[in-house]
């Protein structure tokens, strides 16, 4: 079967298709009209044959002797003695396509008006497809630029000049240029300055009693310790250009007198 449909394409490519063309153009070469006319009624039919075959090799290919019978037939056709194809053309052909003439070509003609329509109906809508998706894509593509610069940037970064708000723990503070503020700035620092001062009296107070007492203890440590808690974490805030001088002072004082009350301590435990 396999042999049989390859050895019936080769012959009907070969004598059934470019036999037949080289004969066509010998014929246009030559101006002969009576071959021109004969070759020009084998091409009809053998383009009606070949419209049948696509359909008959789907459903009668399995019938015994087909594609011998396709390769007799197009030998039929072709055969100057037998004339195949001018019979078949003179006796159906012909007379079928001289009856339904007219509405064949009313058909093409529906068919040539409805596919220009057509096809500038669908050219429309593809531009108009084409140009929706164009622009939604740039608008994703715009959309997706702006994401990224949003995350990419801080909020320090778009931030306006002359702002007095730091983003993150390491930025230092905003120093205001306004003379206002800078003497609100000055003021606020005289009172932390003094607020110190006065907490690291009373923290020296407190440790003179300590001293006085003797008391020696773990609640000693406490008190001591806590004081200079308080002061570190009231002084950290500052950055190097508002915390004053007094302040570190302050802290070193307060440094050796809890030296000199852990000493005073152990001496008068032994």
């Amino acid at each position: 079967m396999m042999v049989s449909a390859i050895i019936s394409r080769v012959v009907i490519l070969v004598f059934g298709t470019l036999y037949p063309a080289y004969a066509s153009y010998k014929a246009v070469k030559t101006k002969n009209v009576r071959e021109y006319v004969k070759w020009m009624m084998y091409w009809i039919v053998f383009a009606l044959f070949t419209c049948a075959e696509t359909f008959a090799d789907i459903f009668l290919s399995w019938v015994p002797f087909y594609y011998e019978a396709k390769i007799v037939f197009v030998l039929w056709l072709l055969s100057p003695a037998t004339k195949g194809s001018s019979i078949l053309y003179r006796k159906f052909v012909h007379p079928q396509l001289t009856k339904r003439e007219q509405k064949i070509d009313a058909y093409i003609q529906q068919a040539s008006d409805k596919g220009y329509s057509a096809i500038l109906t669908v050219g429309s809508k593809g531009l108009s497809y084409a140009s929706n998706v164009v622009v939604q894509t740039a608008l994703k593509g715009h959309g997706a630029v702006l994401d990224h610069l949003k995350k990419s940037y801080s909020m320090s970064d778009l931030s306006v000049e002359g702002s007095s708000t730091a983003v993150g723990p390491n930025v230092p503070p905003v120093i205001p240029d306004n003379e206002d503020e800078l003497d609100n700035l000055d003021n606020r620092l005289i009172e932390e300055r003094e607020e110190a001062n006065r907490r690291l009296r009373e923290g020296r107070k407190e440790n003179e009693m300590l001293q006085q007492k003797g008391n020696a203890g773990a609640g000693q440590d406490d008190v001591i310790t806590t004081r200079d808690t308080q002061l570190r974490s009231r002084t950290s805030k500052y950055s190097h250009k508002e915390a004053p001088t007094e302040l570190s002072a302050a802290r070193f004082q307060l440094r050796r007198i809890t030296r000199k009350s852990k000493s005073f301590t152990e001496g008068s435990t032994k």
